[in-house]
């Protein structure tokens, strides 16, 4: 798919995030648990927000008498606080998904992340708080405020695409829930 494809594709789940979270639904869990990962940030999303709203206002103000301009900056600015809410939205709707049923975790991060990692390939969990990440060739850190809380070591690779449709074989994952402690414990029970 194309990076125009893509994109529009990234937006229609945004918006499709905001109509979710209006309705107090999730998506994608069906019968397996979900683990959030949004905690964290809604504070610091809040704030981009309203930073946002401040801007729009005050750009409002300094553009009104070129109307042209105007409409455009205006138009500009609430999709942009529309993106951001709808960023967040995506992020609390579209929680990990343990599906010991089927065998299966579902690692995610807003709509640009969907990983799905087999339970028989999970060869070590731990619970693992990051704050610094390298970025090696074989690994994927999904982090969540700078951060990752949960590490899985796979025995052999799945595969990632990556936001633009790239391929990578990943070996590792980090990525951050707000209950690592029991995402590490409901990991081990399904795996046993």
């Amino acid at each position: 798919m194309r990076a125009g494809g893509l994109l529009v594709r990234h937006e229609v789940r945004l918006l499709a995030s905001l109509a979710l979270w209006v309705a107090r639904r999730t998506h994608g869990t069906g019968g397996g648990v979900a683990f959030g990962y949004a905690r964290g940030q809604g504070a610091m999303m809040a704030g981009f927000a309203f930073v946002c709203v401040v801007e729009t206002v005050a750009l409002s103000v300094l553009l009104w008498d070129w109307p042209t301009v105007h409409a455009v900056f205006l138009f500009l600015d609430v999709y942009t606080i529309v993106f951001v809410v709808g960023l967040h939205a995506s992020s609390v709707v579209r929680p990990h998904v343990l599906d010991a049923q089927h065998g299966s975790l579902r690692i995610r991060r807003y709509v640009h992340v969907d990983l799905l990692v087999p339970l028989e390939r999970i060869g070590a969990v731990r619970r693992e708080l990051r704050m610094t990440h390298e970025g090696a060739e074989d690994e994927l850190d999904v982090e969540v405020g700078s951060q990752t809380t949960v590490t899985i070591e796979l025995t052999e690779p799945v595969v990632h695409l990556t936001f633009l449709g790239r391929r990578r074989a990943v070996r590792v994952v980090r990525f951050h829930a707000d209950d690592p402690d029991g995402l590490v414990r409901a990991l081990g029970r399904a795996r046993v």
